[in-house]
């Protein structure tokens, strides 16, 4: 689909106003995942879903301009902080991906911490991904 008029009104408004009501939602599962069920990969998911989304009631392009960032750099980016996220333990002469907390818990996120680091790594890894093969398959029909 390579023009830039939306396929139907309906799905175009939907796409537009779900879009960040999706996106806070996988952020909201993103933070209850390290302490509850959800995390990084579902909460990844449930981000590239409302991109996709988008492609279909636009197109890909549209979709890359809300995007902000190219899917590859941001699968780097995740990588990077996942990485990241096990040095602070060889830093203190622990093993590698050693969690750590911080000590005062904040009282609407819980305990911020490397394991919470890790999961927006992951988070970041799994958007970069799923947007790739979406944008890619879209850009070929």
């Amino acid at each position: 689909m390579t023009t830039s008029q939306p396929v139907s009104v309906i799905l175009a408004t939907g796409a537009r106003y779900s879009l960040p009501l999706m996106l806070l939602f996988s952020f909201f599962i993103l933070l209850r995942g390290h302490n509850l069920p959800g995390g990084g990969f579902i909460g990844g998911l449930v981000a590239a879903a409302a991109f996709a989304l988008f492609v279909i009631a636009y197109d890909v392009n549209a979709a890359r301009s809300v995007l902000g960032i190219e899917p590859i750099r941001l699968i780097g980016i995740g990588l990077l902080v996942a990485i990241g996220s096990g040095l602070p333990g060889l830093l203190l002469g622990m093993p590698f991906m050693t969690g750590l907390w911080l000590e005062p818990e904040i009282p609407a996120l819980g305990k911020l911490g490397t394991p919470l680091l890790f999961d927006v790594g992951v988070y970041l890894v799994v958007i970069g991904i799923v947007l790739t093969i979406v944008f890619s398959l879209a850009e070929d029909s």
